[in-house]
């Protein structure tokens, strides 16, 4: 998903695929595999109930979390369309509703600030999807694609909702048929899950050689490239190094790379636009470079990137 970082997910997708799977089968075997009434679609979640209402469910279908509170007037602008949103997407995603003034705790957990705010959680791995009131256009488009990462990268094709209850044709979303470069993307993901990142680099480039628009392919490269790069780093020593040459190129982007591998997005973000600034020639266009190629693994659509973009421009121009 282009709004998310989320390296794990990459690292860890042949293992989710396989959750999923087994996930499914359980159901299956244990008889819960039918129909859902849409009301299954929106839950109400607390802290007690997390693990298996949201953590475990996330193994067959893609949550999405609202944090809410009562006093929160943006709240009752938002959850009510994302409710009417989850029965409208008929069991591709379910909806969690998560009180925050009697849940602290996850809100500490998920690290929010200011509410409403929007998460997801695809086969376990949580992603940070919006906060505020966004518009339904912006709301829509992120669910668009978390509804397609958690197909493509992940397997998971929803839930099936009771047609009868649902008032449409409820039913499941077909199977995504085998693309011609499932091959070649799995086994980027086997390179990755066993440490050769430059063998998941080439199986990238291989599919992008043929499909330069390839999107899963594209995320997949940039992503292999930047944990190839701080696969071998000392944290410590390349922040400290990164904190006495502060107009070294080198050294930013090796703390860029670790601040993004730990979801300081906007860190990563700032400290290479501050280096830009403070450099000239051929040493400013490294660290630009360098910066788009981070862009490309959060996304273009990011509002973090969006307002990268318009920092480097101003120092730029």
């Amino acid at each position: 998903m282009s709004g998310v970082v989320d390296l794990a997910a990459v690292k860890a997708a042949g293992e989710a695929k396989a959750k999923a799977e087994q996930a499914r089968a359980e159901s299956a075997r244990t008889g819960g595999g039918g129909a859902v009434s849409p009301s299954a679609l929106v839950i109400d979640v607390d802290e007690a109930g997390f693990e298996s209402d949201v953590l475990q469910r996330s193994t067959e279908v893609p949550v999405v979390i609202d944090f809410w509170a009562e006093w929160c007037e943006p709240c009752k602008q938002l959850g009510p369309l994302l409710e009417r949103l989850a029965v409208e997407y008929n069991g591709r995603f379910v909806l969690a509703k998560v009180d925050v003034d009697a849940n602290q705790m996850l809100m500490q957990q998920f690290g929010i600030q200011g509410i409403p705010a929007v998460f997801a959680v695809v086969a376990g791995q949580a992603l940070p999807l919006f906060q505020g009131a966004a518009p339904e256009s912006q709301i829509r488009q992120t669910l668009d694609q978390l509804v397609q990462v958690a197909e493509e990268r992940f397997g998971l094709t929803g839930i099936a909702v009771d047609p009868d209850a649902a008032g449409d044709s409820g039913a499941a979303p077909a199977e995504v048929p085998a693309g011609p470069y499932d091959a070649l993307l799995e086994s980027a993901v086997q390179a990755l899950d066993a440490g050769d990142f430059g063998g998941a680099v080439q199986a990238y480039r291989n599919v992008l050689a043929d499909d330069p628009a390839n999107t899963e392919a594209k995320l997949g490269l940039a992503q292999a490239q930047l944990l190839g790069r701080v696969a071998d780093l000392d944290p410590q020593q390349t922040r400290t190094l990164a904190a006495e040459k502060p107009a070294d190129p080198a050294a930013q982007m090796a703390a860029a790379d670790l601040d993004l591998v730990g979801g300081h997005v906007e860190d990563a973000f700032g400290r290479l636009v501050e280096t830009v600034r403070r450099t000239f020639g051929e040493d400013r266009d490294l660290v630009r470079v360098r910066l788009l190629e981070l862009f490309e693994v959060v996304g273009p659509d990011d509002p973090r990137v969006i307002a990268a973009r318009t920092a480097l421009a101003r120092v730029l121009f």
